[in-house]
């Protein structure tokens, strides 16, 4: 299993890299996509996101195989 990155700062710019746009939030950041049209990333806003957090974004930004 490839490692998974949890720090939060890591992952939202990797999103922003990737082409997500960041359409705000309160407590939690909210990335869309127009190649990846109805998928919607909510990262919350803390330094270490918890492994199950990190790795359910991971699939659905589709860095990993689901």
């Amino acid at each position: 299993m490839a490692k998974v990155e949890t720090n939060a700062r890591k992952i939202v710019a990797r999103l922003e890299k990737d082409g997500w746009i960041n359409i705000g939030g309160g407590s939690h950041d909210r990335f869309v996509n127009e190649k990846r049209a109805g998928v919607m990333i909510t990262v919350p806003r803390h330094r270490q996101l918890t492994l199950g957090t990190a790795r359910s974004i991971a699939k659905a930004a589709g860095w990993m195989e689901q």
